[in-house]
């Protein structure tokens, strides 16, 4: 599975996921559906967007990956996590039709959250992308409409090189006369997504050509937020309960489409609007983004593990002013983890740890890149003794992040 061994895992091609849908009937249209693809901030757009329908009276389904604790986080109803019963029974009536199509994991886990979703009648579910788009088993289904997020260098091995053969991928989701909806406007990658849209004739909004999203407070538990539509006052004061900085890039997508949504029969009002943003956590269980497990000292965590995610990390790490920061540190073995290493600062106490998953960088050999370009730091074997190192050295008025890998996140006690 490519969680946990990386990319020899991945299979470039839909004729799996498609045989195991037509065998369960096809699942799939048997409800409505939102598509989320992106580099960064696909899944807090999932959760937000998922967290708003709900508000709206809409029973829900939500489809994210990779889990952090338990697999059924990956698909939801409502809120609610998959129960256990269902998944084992699932996987008991249909072992004979795995055993013919031999699918990947995640080919067998789109399946079930399809057949799920089915099952359970909902009246919509957000479905997010797992790697890249255009060959992503989720991109079978006829959506609503689609939204593309931020676009960064991240696995390069399986979808490119370039910022414009990754959108490319990403582009893939775009749907024959479905409307598309891009988060941030990147000018050296417009065309790929203006071109796509022209060949399958869809309609395509830039988010951030009528949303502008203005930032008025920035604390540990949230963020308000200023959303002016076309110019005019919108929603004035929009509070959030997503603490990370780069969800201000995320917002302009999600309403968007949620506007989008309206315009196709969609009731949603501005109050429900205002009560998901505000409660996107509770009501749909988002964990490891720019999350403060503690307080003294301070420690948060962000699931960020790319060169834009670690960036706006730093970013918001620098805006606390702390006094010291120890950074618990963690990487898996295909990314280009040096770049990424070049990026944080010298002054920081680095405790390097490898995840419990075949696919993570060895601790030692992160060690020694990290040594390369300058950063001092122990090594430990485990993501908890690196934790416990930090609490040990950091005092009251310093700060812990903990982070560099979904998998590093997802080894956290208190989660």
């Amino acid at each position: 599975m490519f969680q946990r061994i990386g990319n020899v895992a991945f299979k470039k091609s839909l004729d799996n996921i498609i045989a195991l849908c037509d065998a369960l009937g096809q699942p799939q249209h048997k409800f409505k559906t939102v598509h989320v693809a992106g580099t960064n901030g696909k899944g807090s757009s999932s959760h937000m967007l998922a967290a708003v329908l709900q508000s709206a009276g809409y029973k829900t389904g939500l489809y994210t990956s990779p889990h952090l604790k338990s697999f059924t986080e990956r698909v939801r109803v409502n809120g609610a996590e998959l129960p256990q019963d269902y998944l084992i029974r699932f996987v008991e009536q249909h072992k004979d039709l795995f055993e013919q199509v031999k699918p990947s994991f995640f080919e067998m886990t789109v399946a079930l959250a399809f057949q799920y979703f089915a099952d359970e009648q909902v009246d919509v579910a957000v479905i997010e992308v797992g790697l890249g788009g255009r060959l992503d088993s989720t991109n079978i289904i006829s959506p609503e409409l689609s939204l593309i997020t931020n676009i960064g260098l991240d696995h390069q091995a399986l979808l490119g090189d370039t910022l414009p053969e990754i959108a490319g991928e990403k582009a893939g989701i775009i749907k024959p006369h479905t409307p598309a909806v891009i988060s941030t406007k990147q000018a050296d990658i417009v065309q790929v997504f203006e071109q796509k849209a022209a060949n399958e004739q869809a309609p395509l909004y830039f988010a951030t050509d009528s949303i502008r999203v203005h930032v008025l407070e920035q604390h540990l538990e949230g963020q308000v937020y200023d959303v002016y539509l076309d110019g005019n006052l919108w929603l004035p004061s929009l509070q959030s309960d997503l603490a990370g900085v780069y969800q201000q890039y995320n917002l302009p997508g999600v309403l968007k489409s949620l506007l989008l949504l309206r315009e196709r029969g969609f009731s949603i009002s501005d109050e429900a609007i205002r009560q998901g943003i505000a409660n996107t956590k509770s009501i749909t269980g988002l964990k490891g983004r720019w999350q403060v497990l503690r307080v003294n000292p301070l420690t948060i965590c962000d699931t960020g593990h790319n060169v834009d995610g670690i960036k706006q990390i730093l970013y918001q790490l620098h805006a606390l002013n702390p006094k010291k920061v120890h950074m618990v540190f963690g990487a898996v073995n295909d990314k280009d983890v040096t770049t990424i290493l070049q990026l944080l600062p010298k002054e920081y106490t680095y405790y390097f740890c490898q995840a419990q998953i075949p696919r993570a960088l060895p601790v030692g050999e992160l060690q020694e890149k990290a040594s390369q370009v300058g950063l001092q730091g122990e090594a430990y074997a485990t993501v908890s003794a690196a934790i416990a190192a930090a609490r040990r050295n950091a005092k009251p008025d310093e700060v812990i992040f903990i982070g560099g890998s979904t998998f590093v996140v997802a080894e956290i006690d208190e989660l």
